[in-house]
């Protein structure tokens, strides 16, 4: 049985605000040796500034929280300690690529990143690039992720309204469908091609699923099986 909440909402309003994170303070040596350990393992990682939610709460059909800046690092620890502050949340933005026959395509990641072998939807930490006139634009995100994963531009897609949320534990993945208008096979034959042509691309390649039972051959979280059974009706 899935521990994930499903939630359906039409916006998302989060400003970004002053927090003292005192996990990460209190846990700072064991986060930097943590962050050198990987770093090692990893060149390419890159510690940057990114997004992380400290209150939120669901008002009149919008998801409405303050956001805090915080190091990549810092988020790592959290994350790979087991996520052990339930007084933060990571909240992060996800293209659900849908193909013009139903099929929904997903990305596998690098051995390079730091979730190499994960299967997700295009997605990433928000970050300080998506932040306009203080608040965080999770919309404008998923369109970049998009973008540098997979070289679909916004104006190649259609942007479906709304967003479904899969709140699991301290995650909350926000899901926006975003929709091709070619078949799958074709849309991923064209995504891989692109791909075989980047240098170190994050994703190694792009797969099709076209039922809940056939996610289960991928190395997913529980968050995106999760949104997988819901829009198959499974």
């Amino acid at each position: 049985m899935s521990g994930c909440e499903i939630l359906h909402v039409d916006g998302i309003e989060c400003t970004v605000e002053p927090y003292r994170w005192a996990y990460a303070e209190t846990h700072d040596d064991a986060i930097r040796a943590h962050w050198a350990e990987l770093a090692a393992r990893k060149a390419s990682v890159f510690d940057g500034r990114v997004l992380m939610m400290h209150r939120h709460a669901i008002e009149h059909g919008v998801l409405r929280g303050g956001c805090f800046e915080t190091a990549y690092s810092r988020f790592i620890g959290w994350r790979d300690f087991g996520c052990v502050d339930r007084a933060v949340r990571n909240v992060f933005g996800m293209a659900a690529l849908r193909a013009a026959d139903g099929a929904f395509l997903v990305g596998e990641m690098g051995a390079h990143t730091a979730s190499a072998g994960k299967v997700y939807f295009p997605a990433g930490t928000p970050d300080l690039s998506d932040v306009r006139d203080g608040r965080m634009d999770l919309e404008g995100s998923v369109l970049r992720e998009l973008q540098e994963e997979t070289g679909l531009s916004p104006d190649a897609v259609a942007v479906v309204a709304g967003w479904t949320l899969v709140v699991a534990g301290p995650r909350i993945a926000c899901m926006r469908e975003i929709v091709l208008g070619t078949g799958a096979e074709k849309a991923a034959a064209s995504i891989n091609a692109t791909l075989a042509s980047q240098q170190d691309p994050e994703l190694c390649s792009v797969h099709v699923v076209r039922d809940a039972g056939e996610a289960l051959r991928y190395d997913m979280p529980e968050f995106m099986l999760a949104y997988l059974r819901h829009a198959f009706g499974a």
